[in-house]
């Protein structure tokens, strides 16, 4: 004789967990994959390069870095009163260095040093921002295609990268003033 196999039953919970579980896998096979699209500038790689006096370099990122959040204020160059981009490269220089710049961001391009090519900025370098021949503002390169600057009414000292598209169109050059 031949037996009927009888068909189980699945519990109501059960039968509604796989069903769940069905339609989540529906709903992430569905669609077309995105195209890839170009890469985000903050995957550029930097090459690490090594400032030549370290000690010095590090004395600079060290003080210019913590006073990341200090207000922006045209024409100021201390904590207290807040920094515009020059201001806080001079601060910083004067303060751990004993090394006067000059107070534009202009002056300080023309400062007397070697340019640098973007893939040879070591930290502690300057690197300029403007267009059509002028310069309108500076940072300070900390590596890895960060700067830290004081960017405008409003903000507050922070590090940006190069690799930001207005960075990146503004961008002018770099001085290196550790020597």
């Amino acid at each position: 004789m031949h037996k009927t196999p009888v068909p189980r039953l699945i519990p109501p919970l059960a039968r509604l967990a796989a069903l769940l579980c069905l339609a989540l896998l529906a709903a992430c096979g569905g669609g077309k994959a995105p195209r890839p699209s170009a890469p985000p500038a903050s995957t550029q790689v930097w090459p690490t390069v090594v400032p030549n006096d370290p000690q010095a370099a590090n004395a600079v990122l060290m003080r210019a870095i913590g006073l990341v959040g200090t207000p922006y204020r045209y024409g100021g160059n201390t904590p207290e009163s807040g920094f515009d981009c020059s201001g806080l490269v001079a601060y910083v220089y004067r303060e751990m260095l004993d090394l006067k710049l000059p107070r534009t961001s202009r002056d300080l391009a023309a400062v007397q040093g070697p340019k640098i090519d973007p893939q040879r900025l070591a930290p502690g370098d300057l690197v300029f921002f403007g267009d059509r021949g002028n310069v309108f503002h500076v940072g300070i390169y900390v590596g890895e295609g960060r700067f830290v600057h004081a960017p405008s009414t409003g903000g507050t000292v922070r590090l940006d990268s190069l690799g930001g598209s207005y960075w990146k169109q503004h961008y002018t050059g770099a001085k290196r003033v550790l020597h």
